[in-house]
């Protein structure tokens, strides 16, 4: 069985010095734990620092956004061959706040899966409805698309080297939390998707986390249901306490 995975988004918070004391915090914290695999994704002006902390630990590392392309006259953007040279092994792709404030498409989202399987970095691919997409109904269908754009063209090998993240747009900093049970139809429905229509491995599988204002609280009920694989957590990760918290509800059973 695959272990839970529990990623930490840092967003655009922390500068170097306090984004790498939490780093190696993590680190010493986690040195010792078992049945679960952690992430953090620090901004990008801290990438350096806090690989150099997490190198030889437990602690995984990601960057939370990437061009497609490999090199060229695009300002102000990163290439994911920049990522992985400074030590990233994951990366987020299609957050909510990308596809919201910055016009990221499903077209964009493809693209950047393929760049990705091709440098060997797992990509933790997000999909998520907006409050008035579920209040229409559209819920299921707006996932549906997400997944059948983002997910073209990829070979069975490739279907097993990836992560999907559910994040909700309307439960994410807002205080307003899904529910056990909305997490786990929607998640139940992903994973049939997946593998009726996209044709991924059943056996194999692929973890589908959750994303959503996860705290220690709710995570304790989220974490238990056998459909949600591990957590993608904003605000909460950056706090010590809290981060292992929610890690710790990933491994009890």
């Amino acid at each position: 069985m695959t272990n839970p995975l529990v990623i930490g988004n840092w967003k655009m918070n922390l500068l170097t010095a306090p984004a790498c004391e939490l780093a190696q915090s993590l680190v010493d914290r986690l040195s010792d734990a078992r049945g679960v695999e952690v992430v953090i994704a620090p901004p990008f002006t801290s990438l350096y620092s806090v690989s150099q902390i997490v190198k030889g630990s437990p602690l995984g590392l990601a960057g939370q956004n990437f061009h497609y392309k490999s090199a060229g006259a695009y300002t102000g953007e990163a290439a994911l061959e920049m990522l992985k040279d400074v030590g990233c092994n994951f990366s987020l792709i299609g957050h909510s706040e990308r596809r919201s404030l910055f016009g990221e498409t499903d077209e964009g989202v493809n693209k950047k899966i393929h760049h990705a399987m091709g440098l060997g970095i797992l990509p933790i691919v997000c999909v998520g409805e907006t409050l008035e997409q579920r209040n229409a109904g559209e819920t299921l269908t707006t996932i549906e698309s997400q997944l059948s754009i983002g997910l073209t063209g990829l070979s069975p090998e490739e279907k097993t080297r990836l992560v999907i993240a559910y994040e909700p747009v309307w439960a994410i900093g807002t205080g307003v939390n899904a529910t056990p049970e909305q997490v786990v139809d929607v998640h139940k429905f992903i994973r049939k998707y997946l593998i009726e229509s996209l044709g991924f491995s059943e056996e194999i599988g692929v973890r589908i986390l959750y994303g959503g204002s996860v705290n220690p609280e709710n995570s304790k009920q989220l974490l238990k249901e056998k459909e949600i694989d591990g957590a993608l957590v904003g605000g909460a990760s950056l706090n010590l306490e809290s981060f292992c918290a929610i890690i710790n509800s990933a491994i009890e059973p």
